[in-house]
């Protein structure tokens, strides 16, 4: 199946699509709500910042700058 922008599942064809319609419009068939499945990732880095003490934050970000810009001096 074809993924919508949102990553909801759609049929390639336009009857499948015709038939999807008509399915949710009579209820045989719930529609798909992609943003419920973000949900989780959305709480999780607040909740885990929440729970750092602020050495550790510091910690992290020291390390995740070294990790994307380097030592400064340029190898080979």
């Amino acid at each position: 199946m074809v993924r919508g922008p949102q990553g909801e599942r759609r049929s390639a064809d336009t009857v499948g699509a015709a038939v999807k319609v008509a399915k949710i419009a009579t209820g045989e068939l719930k529609e798909d709500t992609p943003s419920k499945r973000r949900d989780g990732g959305l709480v999780g880095g607040k909740a885990r910042a929440k729970s750092l003490t602020p050495q550790q934050r510091s910690d992290i970000a020291r390390n995740a700058a070294r990790a994307r810009w380097g030592s400064g001096k340029k190898t080979a």
